[in-house]
């Protein structure tokens, strides 16, 4: 692939990111469900970009208090995919080991209950082996090619949802959102619930859409691996 046709897709899927994030979204945004596809296409150096720019032109068009954890945390999310589909976990183990040790060595995080984040905690524990599932998403589609994508999807999207809270807690965001601890409990417990939906309406919309979708890019594309 050319770098002018590259460039165009970068393009593409930045215009799809920003999109995707103007209409309401349960708890975050409807992009949510095209970052894992966004990853495993770009890859992650690619994908980054695409995240960064389709975020910020979407915080730019649709401004709100939580811009922040947005630009910051898709981009991740969106890297932890591209890179598990080449089949690295170095990178994805470094950077989520690091936010959930700064997040434990927190008094909060220490306050805040378990059951919270028990699925940043599984997420990590996954990375080695989804990573190495990894070639799987460049086989013909099978159970494999589905096993792959799904757990990258749930990952990719724990990811995210891991760099949110390392900004709310470690980083301090939570300062400018509540004033007091019964508020930030309330706030945390809220969130971790819809984020345990989110993390289930992302693996059901993957296996209906995403596989169907990715299968189709792959053959459209000619890829064999992502594209950074």
């Amino acid at each position: 692939m050319q770098n002018s046709q590259k460039t165009a897709l970068i393009a593409v899927f930045a215009a799809l990111h920003a999109v995707l994030y103007l209409p309401e979204g349960p708890w975050r945004s409807l992009v949510i469900y095209l970052m894992p596809i966004e990853g495993i296409i770009l890859g992650p150096l690619f994908g980054f970009s695409s995240a960064v720019l389709g975020s910020t032109i979407a915080r730019m068009i649709k401004p709100n208090i939580f811009w922040m954890f947005g630009i910051i945390a898709e981009p991740i999310g969106v890297a932890a995919a591209g890179f598990l589909a080449k089949g690295k976990w170095k990178e994805t183990a470094l950077v989520c080991g690091v936010m959930l040790v700064a997040y434990f060595a927190h008094p909060y995080g220490r306050m805040l209950p378990l059951w919270t984040v028990l699925d940043l905690i599984i997420a990590f524990a996954l990375v080695y082996p989804v990573a190495k599932t990894g070639k799987w998403l460049w086989e013909k589609p099978s159970a494999r090619f589905l096993a792959a994508l799904l757990l990258i999807a749930f990952v990719s999207t724990v990811a995210d949802s891991m760099t949110r809270v390392f900004l709310m807690i470690p980083v301090g965001l939570h300062s400018l959102l509540v004033s007091s601890e019964d508020e930030l409990v309330a706030m945390f417990v809220f969130g971790a619930v819809g984020s345990y939906l989110e993390d289930l309406f992302v693996c059901i919309t993957t296996l209906v859409a995403g596989a169907p979708l990715l299968a189709g890019l792959r053959k459209f594309l000619n890829l064999e691996k992502p594209l950074s």
